[in-house]
């Protein structure tokens, strides 16, 4: 999971792409980069470790020039999280010159890697995918271009290649040298790409492309629509837009823990809105909770802050039960479940989490949480709750238990990291340290979603049900990703 954007603009966008960044800044925290092009094709690029006002200074916006650029925020999936060459943009020199961006993962990065050094000729500097993806892109460039010019119908051709190539999810953006920006999604959407235009007084349009629509609304950009799966979007230098469907069968088929967790609650993605998505879990989890969970068990309903607030407002609203904010959130450290390593994980939920002994002494709780990944996060908050004197806990989950590895760009990678891979939900509970365990049921939290929209016919699921969209994930690969997170 990154944030990614891409503008073209009339004038210079260094300080927009800053700000859409900033606003993005939840999606990634291990790094961030901005690349701008002059019309000339010179490019400008600034990398750095950590969060975007800690990476850039005024020098180095200064020295960003041009009226195209793009940016990006590095959530470690793959690669090396503290390490500033893995931090994007990446770029190749041939043909012209291409700088990408790459929100996703590639599932078939071995045999990729042995194309591009045995067939293509082409070196590798890193592990990272985008790597990978920048590099296939240039290769399929340099195979179509026939003559001295690049054309949007080349650009298309080399993105249809790109298709036929890689395997996983990917949203892209990239700057050709001279030429303009190009964005595309994968052919079953799994990563969210938005594009928006704003028209000037003189007639002319500006152009965004990014992760979530909140970019668009900040900036004053109108939202035109999503990118398509398997889309490609070519925007020249003079500011015309170009698409085109580079892939053979594309299907819709969004990740789901873009609604659960990954994505602002302003956000709207895939015509679907965010906190709509999570107060409809609050509504279905409620009716779960009062199956599972025996009467009189429950005094007070409390959020896990942010992601939860909606559904669990939700469900005090509908099981008729006080709603009441128990813990403070200290909003200068950052999303733990984001942070690489599990110690920085479990000293972090204590300074980013403070529980009030007023709203929890002699209290039967019912904390409600986005999700339960690894368990780290939630056993110190089933603690901190007995610490601050509830009588009883129960803790319930807005989404199904995550119970296998997501491939899809979230690093969820080792199944033994997993509280909920093996164990029953009585089991969770044990480990966890909660009176009552309650989880969100897959079926429910599909529909809960699915609601907000005619156009998205399925989603995946695959760290819930075991379901891999694509096809193309085996039990070998699953083996080989976590030998190669745990060595």
């Amino acid at each position: 999971m990154c944030g990614i954007v891409g503008m073209v603009g009339r004038g210079s966008v260094n300080q927009e792409i800053y700000d859409s960044l900033l606003l993005l800044q939840h999606r990634g925290q291990d790094s961030t980069g901005i690349a701008t092009a002059e019309p000339s094709g010179v490019f400008h690029v600034h990398k750095a470790k950590g969060q975007v006002r800690e990476g850039f200074r005024t020098r180095d916006m200064r020295a960003l020039l041009g009226n195209l650029g793009l940016g990006h925020v590095r959530y470690a999936t793959k690669g090396t999280a503290s390490s500033e060459e893995e931090a994007q943009p990446f770029y190749v020199n041939a043909p012209y010159g291409i700088v990408l961006v790459h929100n996703g993962n590639l599932t078939n990065t071995r045999e990729l890697t042995e194309e591009l050094f045995r067939k293509d000729r082409r070196h590798l500097n890193t592990s990272s995918d985008t790597e990978l993806l920048v590099n296939v892109l240039a290769n399929e460039l340099q195979t179509v271009i026939s003559g001295p010019d690049l054309d949007p119908e080349q650009v298309f051709q080399a993105v249809t290649r790109v298709h036929e190539r890689v395997e996983g999810s990917y949203a892209a953006i990239a700057l050709i040298a001279g030429y303009g920006l190009l964005a595309f999604r994968d052919p079953f959407g799994i990563r969210p790409l938005i594009l928006g235009t704003r028209r000037n007084a003189d007639g002319s349009y500006e152009w965004v492309v990014t992760s979530e629509s909140l970019v668009l609304e900040n900036g004053e950009f109108e939202v035109v629509r999503d990118v398509e799966p398997g889309e490609a979007v070519f925007i020249d230098l003079e500011g015309n837009l170009h698409t085109r469907q580079c892939a053979t069968d594309p299907k819709l088929v969004p990740c789901s823990f873009e609604y659960v967790y990954l994505a602002r609650p302003d956000s709207i993605m895939n015509g679907i809105s965010v906190y709509e998505a999570r107060l409809r879990m609050g509504e279905r989890l409620a009716d779960t909770i009062a199956k599972y969970t025996p009467p009189g068990v429950i005094d007070v309903v409390m959020p896990i802050p942010d992601s939860a607030r909606p559904a669990a407002m939700q469900v005090a609203r509908k099981l008729g039960i006080e709603y009441r904010e128990g813990f403070y959130k200290n909003r200068y450290v950052g999303r733990t479940f984001i942070m690489p390593g599990q110690a920085v994980r479990k000293k972090s939920v204590r300074q980013k989490l403070n529980a009030m002994s007023s709203e929890f002494k002699g209290k039967n709780v019912l904390l409600i949480d986005d999700s339960i990944v690894r368990g780290t996060t939630s056993k110190e908050i089933i603690q901190m709750a007995r610490d601050a004197g509830a009588a009883t806990v129960t803790f319930a989950s807005a989404a199904p238990p995550v119970r296998y590895p997501h491939v899809y760009g979230i690093n969820m990678p080792s199944r033994h990291e997993l509280v909920a891979h093996g164990r029953t939900i009585p089991e969770i509970a044990e480990e966890l340290g909660a009176d009552y365990m309650v989880y969100q049921e897959v079926e429910d939290l599909k529909a809960a979603i699915l609601e907000g929209s005619p156009d998205v016919e399925d989603l995946d699921m695959s760290c819930f049900d075991g379901r891999y969209i694509t096809g193309t994930v085996s039990d070998e690969y699953l083996a080989w990703v976590e030998g190669s997170q745990e060595s």
